[in-house]
């Protein structure tokens, strides 16, 4: 295990204008590797509890009653997004993870059922509605909805957002939409589970191996998935998390973290 890790620290990965290496691998035992913030603070679950660890300090939440914790968002630090899909509900915590705002989907007005909720800025959430199969914009201030997509076929695998963008993962597409209802682009993707997305980089996991998925801004319609080579000794890749300068991987038991940046090629 020594010999490999000490091969991760030499081994530097060019691909598709983008440069990987590794900066450290460290033990870490959680159900879920949430991820990290702008503040370098970490974001894990275990045992239906979300725990907060950094220069912060360390905090912990949790609300057994809403049952598993399905996602948490913290693109923004200050407002983190908890979503509980066998409840329902969506939780907004501040950088205490102190409960800033509950919404309980079942009991607002027009109930409705969601797949996911991830942060969309100005008081607002990108929302995969699973009855009308359609993505819509919540204000969760004046319980409006705008209706940001049209039906479209498939199963939510996995979202990724920021404030002005979200994609949306089914079994078999890919679909990018801006918050003024347009469809930017839609990509044949089978088997893949999840992805994760920072500013223009969006990764893909499909089967234990990762993928850049590289748009044309030229041509929306041409898109091509490219194999990024990094091995994680012998565990498989269980959660994935990027931010401006690093990409976060978990394999169950450490967390492995990469720096990338753009080449001068």
């Amino acid at each position: 295990m020594k010999s490999i890790l000490l091969l991760f620290l030499f081994v530097t990965i060019h691909l598709h204008s983008q440069e990987f290496e590794l900066v450290s691998s460290k033990s870490f035992n959680a159900t879920t590797f949430v991820g990290v913030d702008s503040y370098n603070n970490m974001y894990s679950i275990k045992n239906r509890v979300l725990y907060k660890k950094g220069p912060d300090g360390s905090f912990t939440f949790n609300d057994f009653q809403l049952g598993n914790l399905s996602s948490v968002d913290i693109i923004n630090p200050l407002k983190i997004i908890l979503f509980y899909e066998d409840t329902n509900t969506v939780l907004l915590l501040d950088n205490k993870l102190n409960l800033i705002e509950r919404i309980a989907f079942n009991t607002i007005s027009n109930f409705i059922n969601i797949g996911n909720a991830t942060n969309a800025g100005n008081s607002k959430l990108w929302i995969f509605n699973v009855d009308s199969q359609q993505l819509e914009l919540y204000n969760y201030i004046t319980n409006a909805k705008t209706i940001v997509s049209q039906p479209f076929e498939g199963k939510l695998i996995s979202q990724a957002s920021n404030f002005n963008y979200c994609f949306i993962l089914t079994e078999n597409k890919l679909r990018t939409f801006n918050r003024y209802g347009s469809l930017l682009s839609e990509y044949q993707m089978e088997g893949y589970k999840k992805i994760v997305h920072h500013n223009k980089n969006t990764i893909a996991l499909k089967e234990n191996e990762m993928f850049f998925v590289v748009n044309d801004s030229l041509n929306p319609e041409y898109q091509t998935v490219n194999p990024i080579n990094i091995t994680i000794s012998e565990n498989s890749i269980k959660d994935l998390y990027l931010t401006e300068d690093f990409l976060y991987i978990y394999d169950g038991k450490s967390v492995h973290t990469f720096s990338y940046k753009s080449s001068k090629q």
